[in-house]
């Protein structure tokens, strides 16, 4: 599969295809098991989806922070999206 079209680098279209993967497994989830809105350390009861949209959301912010404004290796900004995507999924 040519990702040309686009100009996408092969990692950009390993990532995005990991959140398509990660939609698909989600949504079979919530047909298997449904979700209940559960009240954690955020200031609203919310649900895996919900949850997921806010942990890539900030991760987003985390990662643009990371890459603009610092010299740290990208690889330390996904270290901390990946323990906010956990500490958002575990305990908010």
């Amino acid at each position: 599969m040519s990702l040309e079209w686009m100009a996408w680098t092969l990692p950009t279209g390993i990532f995005f295809g990991l959140i398509g993967l990660s939609l698909v497994c989600l949504t079979v989830l919530e047909v298997k098991v449904p979700t209940k809105k559960v009240k954690g350390l955020l200031p609203m009861a919310t649900t895996r989806g919900e949850k997921f949209f806010i942990s890539l959301l900030g991760s987003a912010f985390i990662m643009m922070a990371v890459l603009g404004l610092t010299t740290l290796s990208p690889i330390i900004g996904a270290s901390v999206c990946l323990a906010f995507f956990l500490f958002i999924f575990l305990v908010g």
